[in-house]
């Protein structure tokens, strides 16, 4: 089933999670042990994040830089299937401008497919992706709204190949991502919902935000979305504080704040509390927002489920 109609189907918001791949070389046992544990929950349905290979510098003997490719973190179409077949929820995979050709994309988009799969979260993926050659004549997204556009174009039966245009359209139920604190790249929030809503008359469904601590931030950026016309569901995302260096590698990494109380309840508390001040941080926020009528609430959990299973069980959702 697609996540639009997840929402339109439910009679209370609804719980989802994503996950991330294990990394390079890694096994599945770890993520499985965190399937094990959230499935309990009934989550309509569970994203797959995407990685594709990345640009990183090294610093040498002779003190010269050397730049490697770091090989793209594998198997999000596996546990996608996994997802879908062994658990019988409905896998979200995320799918990348950065780092993958239109060609790359489209397979990408027939194999999930031939899987069942009806849902993507289209991103244009971190600046650090390796910028491969583009050979034989092939072109690659270079903005959400070009990845969103030939979603839509395969939705319609409109394939990059002549030879593929008999084959049969797919109805991809499409996913993109809000950002209530604004995207890095955008000059203001203005332009940051104008970029959102080419996207939206693209062919995009709904929203997923970026992770954010202040609700208020999320409840001013949906009356601003509303305001210009966009009325597709905006699921809020939220991310659990679990480590102290959270409250400066999360502002670094995602550019979003910290509010001041949150910043220094971390601070003061000793290494073995902060789990606990951002679960109790978490389980606020969800409450409040599940109080003002979100649709849903959509957890970053990543690889670790004890945070996620301490606020759920304590909120008795």
């Amino acid at each position: 089933m697609k996540v639009i109609e997840h929402l339109q189907k439910a009679k209370d918001p609804l719980i989802s999670f994503e996950l991330i791949p294990p990394k390079r070389g890694g096994d599945i046992k770890q993520l499985m042990s965190v399937l094990d544990q959230i499935v309990k929950y009934n989550p309509p349905f569970i994203d797959i994040t995407s990685h594709a290979a990345e640009v990183i510098y090294e610093e040498t003997a002779s003190g010269g830089v050397e730049v490697k490719v770091k090989r793209k973190r594998p198997g999000t179409l596996g546990i996608c299937a996994l997802i879908q077949n062994k658990y019988n929820i409905d896998a979200v995979p995320h799918v990348l401008c950065e780092g993958f050709s239109k060609e790359e994309t489209e397979d990408f988009l027939i194999e999930i497919h031939y899987l069942g799969i009806e849902n993507v979260l289209a991103i244009r993926g971190d600046e650090n992706a390796f910028k491969k050659p583009l050979k034989f004549g092939r072109s690659a997204n270079r903005y959400a709204i070009d990845l969103v556009k030939q979603i839509s174009d395969i939705n319609n039966g409109k394939y990059l190949e002549a030879s593929l245009l008999d084959a049969s359209e797919m109805n991809f139920c499409i996913g993109i991502a809000g950002y209530p604190e604004k995207h890095i790249e955008s000059p203001n929030i203005n332009v940051e919902l104008r970029y959102m809503k080419e996207k939206l008359d693209a062919g995009a469904d709904y929203i997923v935000t970026q992770m954010f601590y202040d609700n208020q931030k999320y409840y001013d950026y949906v009356k601003k979305c509303r305001d210009i016309g966009i009325d597709v569901p905006i699921i809020p995302g939220i991310k659990i504080l679990t480590a102290k260096n959270h409250i400066n590698s999360i502002p670094k990494h995602f550019f979003i704040d910290i509010p001041d109380e949150l910043a220094q309840e971390i601070s003061e508390a000793k290494p073995e509390q902060v789990l606990d001040v951002g679960v109790n941080w978490t389980i606020k926020q969800v409450e409040d927002l599940l109080n003002n009528g979100v649709p849903a609430i959509h957890f970053y959990i990543m690889q670790n489920a004890k945070p996620i299973t301490m606020v759920m069980d304590k909120l008795k959702l």
